[in-house]
């Protein structure tokens, strides 16, 4: 070797040629050995090193509020698409105008149709005050007619007594004429008295009898009379009731009637506010289900699509069931959100770049239709906020920090197929960390 050089030395520069040098190494010291320690000492530190278990799960963006993710806004009534106020990708306040419709059911044609059911419904709660005005006045009848019963009946009941106590006297005088005529036959038979005396007391008996049955007759009389101007006026009572009693049944069918009319009325009233679609809050017109003009919509069809303005963002994650016990509520997640760049180091969080933060809020009990649990993740304010410009429906790459381990103990999970460790995070009841991060629980 040392020959080759010389030659070469008489023509160039040997020490000018490196590629000669970095290949012919002879005379040089011997670096492996340094190098190989170099490796085995970094390899060591690396293996002792933490590292963040984690669990991955891919997810979208929403909100955590149902009332502000994207819906549907539904024709309450059938109807015809006669104007549209709005364009697709307009941004919309609550209560703006969407769309006006037109009636398009036989029923509800009628421009006057609130105006003549609401005569309607006076009309019938005019016949409902008449009505009540005849009971009254059937009423007021029965009472006066009580009144005059009452009055009647007293008259005649001191006329029934008056009649008694004639017939009373009738009988006593009566009773007295016979035992005069029973003694005017012993004194005429005794010679003391004539017969033209015996004839006067019998002719006076006679007069008493007469007058007996009279005053007996007249007394039976006005009972009868008492008895019949009872049956009389219960008579005419028990009929001004019977139709105050159809008069009340008038009002019941009247007050139903006015229930139903007013029901209509309202009915139509709310019918009329219904034929503009509103916006229920702020957001974007983002698809519009029905265009063009004179359109038919059926009740319930959709019409617009919004996307409410000022969510409160959250991301949804779908978990394997295996991985469910190891969340917990509160627990921190970074993620990766499509369209923003981000340097991931899955064991090293700190050392990752271009991630957000966030905490579980929501873990579901029911599994969902791909057979996964559904996890909700709201902004972690503490931490780096997420973008301003997030949509909704943007895809995300969750990253659920669990327990931190060394890299051996990991490599060697790995190996063996191991679980990640379980672990509880500790929340306050406040909802904040108590000064740590995670905690470990087996």
């Amino acid at each position: 070797m040392d020959e080759i050089k010389n030659e070469l030395a008489k023509d160039i520069d040997v020490n000018s040629l490196k590629s000669l040098n970095g290949i012919y190494l002879e005379g040089r010291g011997r670096r492996l050995k340094y190098w190989l320690a170099g490796i085995i000492t970094a390899g060591l530190i690396i293996l002792i090193l933490p590292w963040t278990q984690n669990i991955r799960a891919k997810g979208s963006v929403t909100t955590l509020r149902q009332e502000f993710r994207p819906q549907q806004l539904n024709s309450v009534i059938a109807g015809r698409i006669v104007k549209w106020y709005v364009k697709e990708g307009d941004f919309v306040k609550a209560g703006d105008t969407i769309v006006q419709l037109a009636e398009i059911k036989d029923s509800y044609l009628d421009p006057e149709l609130v105006r003549r059911t609401n005569d309607q419904l006076r009309a019938k709660e005019s016949g409902i005050e008449q009505y009540n005005n005849k009971v009254q006045a059937i009423a007021n009848q029965i009472e006066a007619m009580q009144h005059s019963l009452d009055a009647k009946l007293r008259q005649l009941n001191l006329k029934v007594i008056s009649d008694s106590m004639e017939t009373i006297a009738a009988a006593n005088d009566y009773k007295i004429a016979e035992a005069q005529l029973a003694r005017i036959h012993i004194m005429r038979d005794s010679g003391l008295a004539s017969t033209v005396q015996v004839e006067q007391r019998n002719q006076a008996r006679q007069n008493a009898l007469a007058k007996k049955i009279s005053a007996e007759n007249k007394y039976q009389n006005t009972k009868t009379e008492m008895l019949q101007v009872r049956q009389d006026y219960n008579e005419k009572m028990f009929k001004a009731r019977s139709e105050a009693a159809s008069a009340r049944s008038e009002i019941a069918s009247g007050t139903a009637e006015v229930a139903k009319l007013a029901n209509q009325l309202s009915n139509y009233a709310i019918r009329s506010q219904l034929y503009f679609l509103i916006a229920p809050q702020d957001g974007q017109i983002v698809k519009a289900v029905k265009s063009g003009l004179n359109e038919i919509l059926k009740e319930g069809d959709p019409v617009v699509d919004i996307v409410p303005d000022n969510q409160i963002f959250a991301v949804e994650i779908f978990v394997s069931p295996v991985d469910v016990p190891l969340l917990s509520i509160g627990q921190k997640v970074n993620f990766l959100f499509d369209g923003y760049p981000a340097i991931v180091f899955s064991g090293w969080p700190g050392a990752s770049y271009g991630i957000f933060s966030g905490k579980v809020v929501v873990v579901e009990n029911n599994v969902s239709d791909n057979g996964k649990f559904r996890v909700l993740v709201a902004e972690d304010k503490s931490t780096k906020p997420w973008p301003k410009t997030l949509k909704m429906g943007v895809g995300a790459s969750a990253i659920a920090l669990l327990k931190d381990v060394p890299v051996w103990y990991e490599l060697w999970r790995d190996i063996n197929g191991f679980p990640p460790d379980y672990y509880q995070a500790n929340i306050a009841a406040h909802g904040k960390k108590d000064g740590k991060d995670k905690k470990d629980k087996k």
